[in-house]
């Protein structure tokens, strides 16, 4: 299986046409976590550097993770055109909205009520592989249920979600938005 230390062109434009990717995170002991992401919302900042937006959802076990382990992978799959796997390999943290560089790295996206955080992944290596056992899948749209979720809420509704839904994991570990709202006042 080829392996690739950055991110080439043609890599680039792989990530960029798949319309989902999927997200890995373990803590040292625990559960594994594997959330399936879409939207507008990853980004590629150079040959070493991808940034995805968190949205606000059921869970917040990426951010838990990465608070005790730094590793993720995220993976890629064509499923349509020329079969093909994309697994990258690398070390992650959270950006918050009371960190120095939330506004910088939240700019790079759409606008978005629900954005929790902001997860900034140096790859380290990158694998491909053949993907011929994934299927076709025909992209009919995207879904705009978290959006009108989020946007009904309000921030402050948004923010209620968090205490009361996103602070600790499904194993009862510390997701870093409890600090968020302390600091945020709310």
């Amino acid at each position: 299986m080829p392996q690739f230390e950055s991110i080439s062109d043609d890599i680039k434009t792989f990530i960029l046409n798949q319309k989902m990717f999927f997200v890995s995170t373990a803590a040292p002991d625990g559960r594994i976590n594997l959330s399936p992401k879409g939207l507008d919302s990853l980004r590629i900042d150079g040959p070493n550097r991808v940034l995805w937006l968190n949205l606000t959802g059921s869970g917040n076990e990426t951010a838990a993770h990465l608070l005790e382990s730094d590793r993720m992978t995220i993976m890629l799959c064509a499923f349509e055109g020329k079969p093909n796997i994309l697994r990258l390999y690398g070390h992650a943290r959270a950006v918050h909205p009371t960190d120095a560089d939330w506004e910088e790295l939240v700019g790079l996206f759409p606008k978005d009520v629900g954005a929790r955080q902001v997860i900034d992944m140096h790859v380290e290596m990158m694998q491909t592989s053949c993907g011929t056992g994934v299927p076709f899948y025909d992209f009919v749209g995207d879904r705009g249920q978290l959006a009108k979720w989020s946007e009904k809420r309000g921030e402050g509704g948004v923010r209620d979600y968090w205490a009361k839904k996103n602070t600790v994991s499904i194993d009862g570990r510390d997701t870093g938005m409890g600090k968020v709202l302390n600091e945020e006042g709310g």
